[in-house]
């Protein structure tokens, strides 16, 4: 079997300084001399203390474990499979696209990139960023092929520039720091949840449901909004009761809710859901480079 067209991402930046980043050995170092070891699991820690909001920022290792595991089950594949055509959509023929995914959790998503991409024969040039160490290590572990950093959104470790793409899935999207990164023309594809996103779920740990504030249609600063998809929505079942609480401990839904809520939960043997999930893309505005 032929090794899939998927190459580290090259164009790292100094997290203190903003220059450029370049491989010595077991070691990344800028011209002003600041050096970040690579770990043995393959990853890169580029989130100076002084940007920590705590200790131990980002998702958890036991809230890492339970996304792998509900993952794992496929449950979201239609989801990994729209996110993949529009990201490998309208790229060159004969190029390597070079793709951020920021806010990577364990990896997922660029796993399942990578796979369409390897059926396409798409060349990608991939980085994946998380504030969570737990995320970045579980990522490193499952694939060689990206470039996996502890990062901040707030402040990319990228060069300017130098990105087609940028995903951003259920995460907190900093359109500054991705206009910045993106080469004009570039795209961000953003995936958030829909109103009716795991209703059902939502109905059963919280006493009511907060009314839906409606989609922002105008695109950010820096960007052009391109056509909207359709919305990715079906119906699932979790038939056991450790695949409902993996999917609780995944989402900000198990610190918001009560203990009561989380105790109705717990009591379920298993749940249909409903998944509500709007695609929507961007380009950096501004001309192409001409090759």
């Amino acid at each position: 079997m032929t090794s899939p067209p998927i190459t580290p991402f090259p164009a790292l930046a100094c997290p203190l300084d903003g220059g450029a980043l370049q491989r010595h050995g077991t070691s990344w170092r800028c011209a002003a001399g600041h050096s970040f070891d690579v770990a043995s699991q393959g990853y890169t820690h580029l989130l100076p203390v002084q940007n920590k909001r705590s200790r131990d920022p980002g998702d958890s290792k036991e809230m890492i474990a339970a996304r792998r595991r509900f993952l794992e089950t496929g449950v979201y594949q239609p989801i990994a499979d729209a996110v993949a055509e529009a990201t490998l959509a309208d790229l060159a023929p004969g190029t390597t696209a070079s793709c951020l995914d920021a806010g990577c959790g364990e990896g997922y998503y660029l796993r399942q990139l990578i796979a369409a991409a390897t059926q396409r024969n798409q060349a990608l040039a991939l980085l994946g960023l998380d504030i969570s160490k737990w995320a970045v290590l579980a990522a490193a572990k499952q694939d060689r092929h990206t470039q996996w950093v502890v990062g901040s959104n707030a402040n990319l470790p990228v060069l300017p520039g130098t990105l087609d793409r940028v995903l951003c899935m259920f995460g907190f999207p900093v359109y500054p720091e991705f206009a910045r990164v993106l080469k004009p023309g570039g795209q961000l594809l953003q995936v958030d949840a829909g109103p009716d996103h795991l209703r059902e779920l939502r109905e059963i740990i919280y006493p009511s449901l907060k009314p839906e504030r409606p989609a922002d249609p105008t695109a950010p600063a820096g960007f052009t909004a391109l056509p909207p998809g359709e919305p990715i929505r079906y119906t699932l079942t979790l038939s056991s009761p450790a695949r409902i609480a993996d999917l609780l401990v995944m989402t900000p839904h198990l610190y918001r809710a009560s203990a009561e809520g989380r105790a109705r939960a717990a009591a379920l043997e298993s749940l249909s859901l409903t998944v509500d999930v709007r695609l929507t893309r961007f380009a950096r505005s501004g001309k192409r480079a001409r090759g």
